[in-house]
């Protein structure tokens, strides 16, 4: 998890190529400052990749930049949402009510929708946040200095799609050959876009060009490794006739082999550190996130990042337990693990599956 230090300026609407343009559509009040949402050119109608965050400014620019680059929100004719987060999938519902555009995504994405629209109260909101990371080993210091500052309100709803994408399938781009790569990881159905004959990948949050997504736990698998998934989904990605990729977060760039290489580091270094501290001794899940080192000091993290911190620190220990280097301790609270140990030990039970869900964070933190 990286966290931009500053709003990125948000750009003008480009034209990528013949019959694809970037459109910036801003997310306000979040330091990643805009969505890039790219529109194909068809006889059909545009096709966009994702639809940007659900606010009327938001509404405004993609209606601008549509007819900038010679649209009409009216002639849209489908989304291909690489993932489920608000500020990729929020507008689709508003895109859907002005065109009648189909809204595509991955299955695993879309079932997760219903849980996230529940609208819950602002006390309730935060009250859940303080019980997490007071499980994860937080005092009650820490949490109630916090938890004015990251108070937030409910999101609306968003949009159900009404069709689904599949690994290797063949989009519905008219005159584009653009084939769908799930990538799950950042999100359990997170897809990207491969366009086939330009050597072009539409990558989403999966790989962007200096910041890392937030690679959690998530409620819709409790067994799952979603920092394993993300490391593969990395690798399936690094194809040598991708020259180009167009990410969902700042800027387009060429080096898709290198910056997977950096990203997998960037997280073989924190399981490392974290192997390194259960060295010492047992550790809570919160001790451990502290441990680690972030892009700013744990002090100046508000609660939510320091929720986001905790689940993407949970994710990387379900990793290590998976590598047989880290066990949870079976029954103790808050959430405490060691150093894995192939002796047998009758102190205590040991729980190498950490068949423990933090919950996805859909901060969008990075």
């Amino acid at each position: 998890m990286e966290i931009p230090r500053s709003t990125i300026p948000t750009p003008p609407v480009e034209q990528v190529l013949s019959g694809l343009w970037a459109i910036p559509v801003p997310i306000p009040n979040n330091p990643l400052g805009h969505t890039n949402v790219y529109a194909f050119e068809t006889d059909r109608g545009p096709v966009l990749i994702d639809s940007g965050w659900d606010d009327e400014s938001s509404w405004n620019s993609l209606v601008a930049g549509l007819v900038e680059a010679g649209f009409r929100a009216a002639d849209i004719y489908g989304v291909l949402v690489t993932h489920m987060h608000p500020d990729h999938h929020g507008l689709s519902g508003r895109v859907h009510e002005a065109s009648g555009a189909w809204i595509a995504m991955h299955p695993k994405d879309a079932a997760m929708l219903p849980k996230m629209s529940v609208e819950k109260a602002e006390k309730e909101f935060v009250d859940e946040v303080a019980m997490m990371l007071l499980d994860a080993g937080a005092s009650e210091d820490e949490i109630v200095i916090r938890k004015r500052a990251s108070s937030k309100g409910p999101r609306p709803p968003m949009i159900v799609p009404n069709r689904e994408l599949s690994d290797g399938e063949r989009v519905d781009v008219p005159g584009w050959q653009v084939e769908a790569l799930w990538t799950p990881g950042h999100s359990p159905g997170h897809t990207c876009f491969k366009i086939l004959d330009h050597g072009m990948l539409l990558a989403g949050d999966h790989v962007l060009p200096s910041i890392t997504p937030h690679i959690g736990m998530s409620r819709a698998d409790r067994n799952g490794d979603p920092l394993g998934d993300f490391l593969a989904s990395l690798l399936k990605v690094d194809q040598p006739d991708i020259t180009m990729v167009l990410p969902a977060h700042e800027h387009r760039f060429d080096h898709l082999g290198t910056r997977v290489r950096e990203i997998i580091a960037h997280h073989e270094a924190h399981l490392a550190a974290l192997v390194m501290s259960l060295a010492t001794g047992p550790k809570t899940l919160w001790e451990l996130a502290k441990s680690l080192e972030w892009n700013r000091p744990w002090d100046q993290l508000d609660q939510l990042m320091h929720r986001a911190a905790v689940n993407e620190t949970a994710a990387h220990m379900r990793h290590l337990t998976r590598r047989g280097l880290a066990a949870r301790q079976k029954g103790v609270r808050p959430i405490t693990f060691e150093a894995a140990n192939t002796e047998p030990d009758h102190a205590h039970g040991h729980d190498h599956s950490d068949g423990r869900d933090h919950g996805h964070t859909h901060d969008h933190p990075h």
